[in-house]
């Protein structure tokens, strides 16, 4: 059991999107709106504290979840898997348009995923996919 002392960093990435706030919240909120950028979630998904639900991650299976903390329309987390929280926080800015943060927590040195993976290979490997699936998120919510 880790004491919290190999704690790695929260993979973060922000992106400002042409959106209002209410679009913004509806393609984190929604089973539709997530599948349209990540990974499709059970239909059992609801933006409700204590929210059991899958996500469909490919080769990996299927990978529960629970709905953590909600507060529309600016932030929602959910527990993924064994170890690791998933944070969707929106800010409000003029003109219309929202902030939006990915926050990919509970990586530590000294644990491996359900899959056997050492948390620091994953995450770095992960790092680098997050980005991709913000510029995603952005062309989705902007497109609609």
């Amino acid at each position: 059991m880790s004491n919290g002392v190999n704690t790695l960093p929260d993979v973060r990435q922000t992106v400002q999107v042409n959106a209002p706030i209410e679009k913004v919240w509806n393609a984190v909120s929604t089973r539709e709106g997530v599948s349209a950028w990540f990974m499709a979630p059970s239909e059992s998904f609801k933006p409700e504290v204590g929210c059991e639900f899958h996500l469909e991650a490919g080769q990996f299976g299927q990978s529960p979840c629970k709905v953590t903390e909600v507060d529309p329309p600016n932030r929602l987390t959910f527990n993924w898997g064994k170890d690791w929280t998933l944070t969707f926080e929106l800010k409000e800015l003029e003109g219309g348009k929202t902030e939006f943060t990915l926050i990919h927590g509970g990586w530590d040195a000294d644990k491996v995923t359900e899959f056997n993976q050492p948390h620091p290979q994953v995450r770095e490997h992960m790092a680098g996919g997050w980005a991709g699936i913000v510029k995603k998120f952005a062309s989705y919510v902007e497109g609609q």
